[in-house]
């Protein structure tokens, strides 16, 4: 499918124009004012939600980059996202069963439905895709932090009625969880270690007890967020990573190792007959070199670590005593036939109180704010910052 939005004077709530929260490079955030965008073919118009900040948010306004996505023009950030439609475009296609005033979270990877990859179902492997709020193409195709947006009407999930609206914008970090599980395998009873206890680390947290492991281990630099993972008992153990330089090479090789030595040592990991061994599974949510080492040195032989963060394009990864152990490393790249299943999990309560997880809340005309709290950790008040959400905080 392809789509390319266009915006007019449309009005919304009685407004002619819209605010719109733009990255034109590192540090560079705008709150703009834009034009309302009308629905085209086969489009629906969204009053937008909230929108939740993820990591790939935080690199491209720390660096004006996501690894080796490069900002190349103004781009509106955001994908984590909500809302409700607001106008229907002509000729939707017969699957598509919305109405105006329905729920809805926003699946925003628009691919070509044509390639290999699209045809078996893998579309999140799609080349021509265009993700909104990713530079990975060009001409970017813009996020959802703002307050009106159209989409192609059939990459919108209605919610069900137990789900809150706000709720939703989590479908998407849940999404990248469950596509990781889906190529783990695992069974009950599982092993499994955690590395990062972000949104996702935590979600993975929550997921794995929700489906029958034994052992969950989250690990974190900061002691707030394993605090959390254990209060909401989505951990069974924690551990504080000691924290460090970012290093590279052979010398996050090092790092790793010693990281490596102190979890085996530690009473999460002692309290468990066996797991000093390695674990059935690793998710590795961080994206850090020394973080992704550890992972497969803490791998038991003949299993798997899911490689979940992003950020690091190229690293030394211990390969030759991964091969020796049969231990598989799998890649994750965002998710594909995941969002209904997402968002029937949210709403049916199985994975514990998962809203404890948005941490704080911001207007569009606060989100630089928002990236700021988060890239320290904490906001103005000291409290940890797991997950930020920005938009319309009235809209339910």
């Amino acid at each position: 499918m392809s789509f390319t939005e266009k915006s007019s004077s449309a009005i919304v709530g009685g407004k002619t124009s819209q605010l719109a929260v733009v990255c034109h490079g590192a540090t560079d955030l705008r709150v703009e004012e834009r034009g309302i965008p009308i629905p085209a073919d086969g489009e629906a118009q969204i009053q937008v939600g909230v929108t939740g900040l993820c990591g790939s948010d935080l690199h491209y306004y720390s660096h004006g980059a996501n690894g080796t996505f490069k900002i190349l023009s103004p781009m509106v950030l955001g994908h984590e996202s909500c809302g409700i439609v607001t106008a229907l475009g002509p000729n939707l296609p017969k699957t598509v069963n919305l109405k105006v005033g329905d729920r809805v979270a926003m699946e925003v990877g628009v691919y070509c439905k044509t390639c290999k990859f699209c045809k078996i179902g893998r579309y999140n492997l799609c080349s021509n895709m265009r993700f909104a709020s990713s530079a990975k193409t060009f001409p970017h195709l813009d996020g959802t932090l703002r307050e009106v947006m159209t989409f192609p009407a059939e990459l919108l999930h209605k919610l069900p009625p137990t789900l809150d609206l706000p709720l939703a914008a989590l479908a998407e970090p849940l999404s990248v969880v469950l596509h990781a599980f889906r190529r783990a395998h695992l069974t009950p009873g599982a092993r499994i270690l955690v590395l990062g206890a972000g949104a996702v680390g935590l979600l993975a947290c929550s997921l794995a007890s929700a489906s029958g492991a034994s052992s969950v281990i989250a690990v974190d630099i900061e002691q707030g967020k394993l605090d959390f993972a254990a209060q909401m008992n989505w951990a069974t153990g924690t551990y504080l990573l000691p924290k460090g330089p970012r290093v590279s090479g052979l010398d996050a090789l090092a790092a790793a190792q010693t990281g490596w030595e102190g979890l085996k040592s530690s009473d999460a990991v002692q309290a468990v007959e066996g797991l000093s061994e390695g674990f059935d599974a690793v998710f590795e949510c961080t994206g850090v070199e020394s973080c992704m080492q550890l992972a497969v040195m803490a791998a038991a032989p003949g299993t798997k670590v899911l490689f979940v963060g992003m950020g690091t394009p190229n690293l030394l990864l211990p390969t030759g005593p991964a091969m020796l152990r049969e231990v598989d490393l799998i890649g994750v790249f965002r998710y594909a036939n995941c969002y209904p299943d997402a968002l029937a999990l949210l709403g049916s309560g199985r994975l514990g109180d998962v809203g404890k997880m948005v941490t704080q809340r911001y207007p569009l005309d606060r989100a630089g704010e928002a990236f700021e709290d988060m890239r320290r950790g904490r906001d103005k008040d000291g409290n940890t910052v797991i997950k930020p959400m920005v938009g319309n905080l009235e809209l339910r």
